[in-house]
């Protein structure tokens, strides 16, 4: 898979050609070319429907996924926009709860690049100002934003407050460290602090900033950008709380408690998710939403690729395969935990720049075996990354028909673009 997509029609992808050419100028940051992109296109992202906006290192596309369905539970239209995509481009623009159709996304994509013309965006500036245009277009009750790298710079972050309903912070840790951690005057020093005030960076003036609990030194930054932007924070622990029941998920705050179902996705940390995007719904006044909706999206959310558990089909073939994209620590705590009781023979494919360790070691107790595979057009790590007895293959269905049939689980991870390649190679594509 490459970065830019492929698509099987030809309108498509001559647009999708024309985007691969586009590259970030080195050391260039900030919101200028955006916003210069947008006010060519008549400004789409002030005549928005009511957005909710998520950023986070861990955890914002699950919490953007429950919002999304928590508010289609309640009969609400919803946009959204997510990234990266796994197998298709269309992925990352839903209009009124559906993908966008490749007719629509050829047009869409050749008006916005052809107004870029001079302005030399991102592939990501660039796929921001189609979906708010066509967010803009088609009617809607509310919108769902994923911040796609960061938060300060990042390309949503050019919402105004006048159409937020919500922000929302995921949980934080390292990660694009060299992005995100690049030496800044006046910005934090200490890495997680860091994290936590590039992540902020979306709170406006006026809009909740909905978070979870983190470290003292994150919270002050996040209490610092909520003080400096007049953001009302509504923060885990002190405004809203919630646990895990026998039965499901607790959430409580000044407007009540609410008793759910087990959130749809797996993973302990996913009731972390769903338990945010219940508190982003509560902290606004712009979008209703019943709290039996709640409850049904809650148990309905689906996000591919996030501790998913494939389906038989021409890759896995009458085994346990479960996927996951994660690539980060705390990605690889998230999956030791899941998989704690449990042995499992592990197929990863990391991208160089990314820590093998991370994934591994939290894992090592559990696996009887380590396959390392490439991801398809990316520099990968060899087998010597990942520890002695690792294994290689050309691909995952070699990976998998060279593993003993001996009842143990397999886990693919490691990147999400090896995660897009496998829901291809599976046929599972996501909707």
């Amino acid at each position: 898979m490459r970065d830019f997509g492929s698509s099987d029609d030809p309108l498509v992808q001559a647009q999708l050609d024309r985007l691969a050419k586009l590259s970030l100028p080195e050391g260039r940051i900030g919101l200028d070319a955006i916003r210069a992109l947008l006010s060519r296109l008549g400004d789409p992202q002030t005549r928005l429907p009511p957005v909710f906006h998520v950023a986070g290192t861990n955890g914002k596309g699950s919490t953007c996924a429950f919002l999304r369905t928590m508010l289609e539970a309640d009969g609400k239209r919803v946009h959204a926009t997510i990234s990266p995509h796994l197998v298709r481009y269309n992925e990352r623009i839903r209009l009124a709860g559906a993908l966008i159709d490749d007719s629509s996304l050829a047009s869409l994509l050749e008006e916005v690049l052809d107004h870029a013309e001079g302005i030399n965006p991102s592939f990501f500036e660039v796929t921001i100002a189609a979906a708010f245009l066509a967010f803009s277009r088609t009617p809607a009750d509310a919108c769902v934003v994923e911040v796609g790298l960061g938060g300060r710079f990042d390309a949503t972050n050019i919402l105004p407050s006048d159409v937020l309903a919500a922000c929302g912070v995921a949980a934080l840790g390292i990660d694009h460290e060299r992005f995100l951690l690049a030496p800044e005057e006046g910005a934090p020093t200490d890495p997680l602090a860091r994290i936590a005030f590039e992540k902020a960076g979306i709170a406006k003036r006026g809009v909740s900033l909905v978070t979870l609990s983190y470290s003292d030194a994150m919270t002050l930054e996040i209490e610092r950008a909520a003080m400096t932007k007049g953001a009302p924070l509504a923060m885990r622990g002190r405004d809203w709380h919630s646990s895990i029941t026998d039965t499901g998920l607790h959430y409580a705050d000044r407007h009540g408690e609410i008793a759910l179902p087990r959130p749809a996705l797996l993973g302990e940390h996913q009731f972390e998710n769903a338990a945010l995007a219940i508190a982003m719904l509560r902290h606004q006044d712009f979008v209703t939403v019943e709290a039996d909706a709640l409850a049904t999206g809650n148990g309905e959310a689906h996000w591919p690729a996030r501790l998913q558990r494939l389906a038989d089909g021409p890759l896995v073939r009458g085994r346990e395969v479960w996927l996951d994209g994660g690539h980060n620590a705390s990605a690889g705590e998230a999956l030791a935990r899941h998989f704690a009781e449990e042995e499992l023979h592990l197929v990863i494919g990391m991208i160089e720049g990314k820590n093998p360790s991370a994934i591994v070691r939290p894992l090592r107790k559990s696996l009887r075996s380590i396959t390392v595979v490439p991801v398809p057009n990316h520099p990968a790590h060899g087998p010597a990354a990942f520890g002695d007895g690792a294994a290689s293959a050309p691909d995952v269905q070699t990976a998998l028909d060279a593993l003993p049939e001996d009842g143990a689980a397999v886990l693919i991870a490691g990147s999400l673009y090896l995660a897009g390649e496998v829901l291809r190679l599976n046929e599972e594509l996501p909707d």
